[in-house]
């Protein structure tokens, strides 16, 4: 049974980074920062394309999520998302109540989609999780045996994880056990049918996290990932972890 401590006034603080690469090439830098305070949780993260990717394109993101803090588990109330590709911006916005997307704002408003779209339907918003918190698992029951419904203001996608084994793992900013969990990618709603990039993620079974507990946050958290693309393996790792 997990031994949560009960939350003080004093704030929790947690910053994590991770780099990105296709193969050996780096292609984008990741970092996050995690506030507990009073109930309340706050993560502010960033996205950076590095190496020859920003050579080729210009592309940055920045995430806010906020909510709640009950029992050792994160209930997201607002989801913010700024994403910048070259001089295009846009800007996703989700309000979430007890695990229900209620509203959605996109700036600006996306384009009339294709007849092949699969349209995000009422019943996809609902038991559905913000795409940072998602990854942020309480270690009530078994980590890997669990479906992540994730909505993150377009796409609604199913990740289905399932135990692989534990090991000893050494990324440069961890160095510990993990736990390795088997991932499923399953598109649910708001994605092109056809489109070759998704088909192919649905056709694999050889996507993997490793996921470790965090001291400060008593939570577990990716600390490496394996993603098989169409060009190549996608390989992220913490470069700082729970510091």
């Amino acid at each position: 049974m997990s031994q949560y401590q009960p939350l003080q006034a004093t704030e929790i603080r947690s910053q994590s980074s991770y780099s990105v690469a296709l193969g050996v090439l780096p292609i984008a830098k990741l970092s996050f920062e995690t506030r507990i305070k009073d109930g309340r949780y706050e993560i502010d993260g960033q996205f950076q394309a590095v190496g020859l990717a920003d050579m080729v394109r210009d592309i940055s993101a920045k995430s806010r999520v906020s909510g709640r803090h009950v029992n050792g588990t994160l209930a997201a109330e607002r989801y913010e998302l700024l994403y910048r590709n070259g001089r295009k911006e846009s800007t996703y916005e989700v309000a979430f109540r007890d695990g229900v997307a209620v509203s959605t704002t996109v700036t600006p408003p996306p384009k009339p989609r294709p007849e092949s779209w699969v349209p995000v339907t009422e019943a996809d918003l609902k038991g559905v999780l913000d795409p940072i918190g998602a990854l942020l698992i309480s270690d009530q029951g078994d980590i890997c045996r669990r479906t992540i419904a994730i909505y993150d203001g377009e796409s609604r996608i199913d990740l289905v994880l399932s135990p692989k084994n534990q090991r000893s793992q050494n990324t440069g900013g961890f160095k510990g056990d993990v736990t390795v969990c088997g991932v499923r990618y399953v598109p649910r709603s708001g994605y092109r049918q056809g489109r070759k990039d998704i088909e192919y993620l649905k056709s694999i079974d050889d996507i993997e996290i490793a996921f470790a507990r965090t001291a400060q946050l008593q939570l577990y958290a990716p600390v490496y990932a394996r993603i098989p693309t169409r060009y190549g393996t996608v390989f992220i790792s913490a470069t700082r972890f729970d510091g």
